[in-house]
């Protein structure tokens, strides 16, 4: 059943109404009709099964037939910080990571980053990046789409640090995984979890120093090197294994 997603705002007490990109996707895309069946999230983790009532020239209005409070999301919410890595690499990170549960996705500007973004260019990339979320959140059955901000300094991502319960730092150089495995088995119960991921060629020398002066947790992924777009996903499946309600609720 296709998934779209909607202000909340634009849900009533019986109806929705389409308009917009959306609207367009409803009709030129998908060629859907009166009486077919549609699933629309209004992002505050409602879904509603909806039948298409009209289609008119530029609104679609559909009938609500039931709600249904989702259980997609996991119990903590995931924000990753993540080293803006070359080429299109962001945008792979970005759908795989939305696909295993992260609700937040910060680019970071680091020292060994070799791309350079502009106020233009960010603007722009972060513009494409919203689409790969929201398509991503769809294919993936989010109730929500997951944020990705306009790109900060490492600066400014010490600063969004202070707002997590708890932060994972995977690094080459930190001790083996009987650590990494204590910290992931208490993880059920954390609210806000932040993951630090370097960019190629890993965390400057004075960055890790500023994250190992905080109370983050520097953790092992194991002995093999892991490139930048591998990191944060192995630490994500981890974390959801660990946290990740059974379908029964248990």
């Amino acid at each position: 059943m296709y998934r779209f997603f909607v202000e909340p705002d634009q849900v009533k007490d019986k109806t929705i109404l389409i308009e917009g990109a959306n609207m367009n996707h409803m009709k030129q895309v998908l060629r859907l009709r009166v009486g077919d069946v549609v699933t629309i999230s209004d992002g505050q983790q409602k879904d509603y099964r909806c039948i298409i009532k009209t289609i008119m020239e530029d609104e679609i209005l559909l009938d609500i037939d039931t709600v249904v409070p989702t259980t997609n999301e996991l119990l903590s919410k995931i924000s990753l910080f993540q080293g803006i890595p070359k080429k299109d690499k962001m945008e792979w990170i970005i759908q795989k990571n939305i696909e295993l549960g992260v609700c937040e996705i910060i680019p970071v500007k680091m020292k060994r980053c070799v791309v350079k973004l502009d106020d233009k260019t960010a603007k722009k990339k972060v513009e494409r990046w919203e689409g790969i979320a929201e398509a991503a959140a769809k294919q993936s059955k989010r109730s929500i789409i997951p944020v990705v901000q306009t790109p900060v300094g490492f600066k400014g991502m010490m600063e969004q640090l202070e707002r997590m319960d708890l932060v994972l730092v995977p690094y080459e150089n930190a001790d083996g995984m009987a650590y990494t495995r204590t910290v992931l088995g208490q993880l059920k119960g954390i609210k806000n979890i932040g993951i630090v991921i370097g960019p190629e060629g890993g965390f400057d020398q004075e960055e890790i120093n500023h994250l190992m002066a905080t109370e983050a947790k520097i953790i092992s992924l194991g002995r093999r090197i892991l490139r930048t777009e591998t990191a944060g996903m192995t630490l994500l499946a981890n974390i959801m294994i660990q946290i990740e309600e059974d379908n029964d609720g248990n």
